[in-house]
C-alpha cells in the first residue's frame, strides 16, 4: 500500500534526525533501497559511532510484519550487531510472539510508535 511506504519512509527519516546526536554516522535505506549494506543485508538505518557499527534499525508497518520479515531480522543478527525493530504499538504483542517462536526474542530490542489524532 502506497500510504504504508510513505509513512515508513517518513518514520525512517524522523528516526535518523532524532538519533543524529547520538551517532557520528547514520546510513539510510528507505523502503526498497539498497544503498548501504551490512554483510549482505540492507537495514533501514545503520547506526555508527566513530566508524563502528553500534546498531541497526528496521522500521515496520502493520502490513510488513510477516514470518519472512522475521527471517530477515535473524539474518541481520548474524552480522553481530544490535537489532532494534520499530513496530506499531498495536502490533507489539504479535512481533514479540514471532520473535519468541523464532528463538531470537532475547537478541532483538522492540520499539514502538503510535499515531494519535485528536479532532474536535
Amino acid at each position: 500500500m502506497e500510504s504504508d511506504k510513505i509513512f515508513h519512509d517518513w518514520l525512517v527519516i524522523h528516526l535518523k534526525t532524532r538519533l543524529a546526536k547520538d551517532y557520528t554516522e547514520i546510513a539510510v535505506n528507505l523502503d526498497g533501497e539498497r544503498q548501504h549494506a551490512l554483510e549482505g543485508h540492507y537495514p533501514n538505518l545503520i547506526l555508527k559511532h566513530l566508524g563502528m557499527v553500534m546498531a541497526v534499525v528496521e522500521v515496520e508497518t502493520e502490513g510488513s510484519i510477516t514470518p519472512d520479515k522475521v527471517k530477515q531480522w535473524k539474518g541481520l543478527l548474524q552480522a553481530g550487531t544490535r537489532l532494534i525493530v520499530m513496530v506499531p504499538e498495536r502490533a507489539k504483542a504479535k512481533v514479540t510472539s514471532l520473535l519468541w517462536d523464532t528463538g531470537i526474542a532475547s537478541d532483538v530490542s522492540v520499539g514502538s510508535y503510535d499515531i494519535k489524532i485528536n479532532m474536535p
